[in-house]
Order: C-alpha cells, then sequence, then structure tokens
C-alpha cells in the first residue's frame, strides 16, 4: 500500500524507507528468535542424549506463572531436609562420632578373672578365684581419643557450613523470583492491557483516517516491545524457578 501511495505522490519516499527499514527489521529479529529456537533445542537434545531430529523435537506446557508461591521458610525447611550434601554431612558427623566412641572402647582396661581347681595330698580338693585389674598408668590411646574428637568437631563445622550455604543458595534463589514474580503481576494487571488500548486506540483513528500508518505502526511496535519484554519476564521466572527447585534439592515449583 505504501509503494501504490509513492507512486502516486501521496507519501514522500523518506516515509516509504521507513517503512521498509521496519519491515527489515522485524524479518530480521524474526530469523533471529527462529535461529535462537533451534539452537536452544539442540542443546535440549544433546543434554538429554536424545537422537531425535530437532524438526520432530518441540517442547510443550503452559507457559505462564502462579500467582502466589510459598514463604520462604517452607523453602528453607525442605532444603534442610532434602539435600543430598546436607545429608552427607550428617552422616559424616555420626561416622566421626562412632569412630570416637570406638577410640574410648579401645582404650578402656578390662579386668582378668581366674579360677584354679585342685588337689594337694593334705587338702583333697581346693578351688581358688582370681581377679587382676591392671593399673593404667599411661593411656596409649590418648592420641587417637583426640584425633576423633577433633574429627567430630570438624564434620560439625562441615555440617554448619553446608548449611548455611544451602540456605544462602534458597535466599538468593528466593529473592529473583519473588522479584520477577511481582514484576510478571505488574505487567499482567496494568501495563499489557495499556498497550493494547494504545495500539486499538491507534488502529482505529488510523482507519478514520485520524493519524497516519506511522503513527499506527509506532503504536502496534510499542505493544510488541510490552508483549516481548513480558514473554522474557516469564522466561526470566522460569528459569529463577529452576534455580529454587536445584537449591531445594528437589522440584517445589512446576
Amino acid at each position: 500500500m505504501s509503494r501504490d501511495r509513492r507512486q502516486l505522490d501521496a507519501i514522500a519516499q523518506v516515509n516509504l524507507d521507513r517503512r521498509e527499514l521496519q519491515r527489515v527489521q522485524y524479518e530480521t529479529e524474526l530469523q533471529t528468535a527462529r535461529v535462537n529456537l533451534r539452537r536452544a533445542k539442540i542443546q535440549i537434545l544433546m543434554l538429554l542424549n536424545d537422537r531425535t531430529s530437532v524438526e520432530q523435537f518441540d517442547v510443550t506446557g503452559p507457559y505462564d506463572f502462579p500467582d502466589q508461591i510459598s514463604a520462604l521458610e517452607e523453602f528453607r525447611k525442605t532444603a534442610i531436609d532434602v539435600r543430598q550434601d546436607l545429608r552427607g554431612a550428617m552422616q559424616s558427623i555420626d561416622r566421626a562420632k562412632t569412630d570416637n566412641r570406638l577410640a574410648w572402647v579401645n582404650g578402656a582396661t578390662d579386668p582378668t578373672f581366674g579360677v584354679d581347681f585342685a588337689r594337694n595330698p593334705r587338702i583333697p580338693v581346693y578351688l581358688g578365684a582370681s581377679v587382676t585389674i591392671p593399673l593404667r598408668i599411661f593411656d596409649r590411646n590418648r592420641v587417637e581419643k583426640a584425633r576423633t574428637l577433633l574429627d567430630v568437631r570438624r564434620k560439625q563445622r562441615l555440617r554448619d557450613e553446608t548449611e548455611v550455604q544451602g540456605i544462602s543458595d534458597v535466599d538468593s534463589a528466593y529473592a529473583i523470583l519473588n522479584s520477577n514474580l511481582e514484576l510478571l503481576k505488574t505487567y499482567k494487571a496494568n501495563y499489557l492491557r495499556r498497550a493494547l488500548q494504545v495500539r486499538d486506540t491507534a488502529l482505529s483513528s488510523y482507519q478514520n483516517g485520524g493519524v497516519s500508518l506511522l503513527e499506527f505502526l509506532q503504536a502496534q511496535q510499542d505493544y510488541r516491545s510490552v508483549r516481548l519484554n513480558y514473554q522474557n519476564l516469564i522466561a526470566a521466572y522460569m528459569t529463577a524457578a529452576a534455580q529454587m527447585n536445584l537449591a531445594v534439592g528437589r522440584e517445589v515449583i512446576q
């Protein structure tokens, strides 16, 4: 339509060039998006070690976000209960305590009991019993006792460090997740609606001759930018949700 209007000298050449440049920009972004989508599919197939053709592979599911998420304390508690590194730290503490108890047992002194039964020409039969209790002047196992006790304390410090790191991971993921969620709510309730109203108003005005085609295209571009930002925010939210699942140790956000 713009070319026909240009041939009739209804618009200037510069206006036609602007529209051509806008079309080239949209075509470039479309091709870039297609390439990025194909690369993402290839990367997923590589991670899954799947030999499915890229043309036959696709990802399905809801591309949306929930209105609410659980409280931070629930994520912290779940992480402490299910994270494998915390479980491993607790098992290492139990093993160190067992080694310490074994060192004390090996260093203990056991009494020796004896029984004597015999005959003597003057005494027909006699029976004797004895108890021997060694006196331990030097504890030869004191080094092992001290070493295992230090190992218990070290494992406890490592466990505390692991728990702090796990809670820190959960807190960081929650901050990003909650920030994206609040921004998405604002976009969905306000910005998207307003951008759509501006676009529809510009379209109605253009159809009635109130604004030029360039002004309508600008309104369409503004709506497209807001919509694209909204979609990117959903992607960022899903990435943050995956980070939260990784920090907790299991899938707590679908």
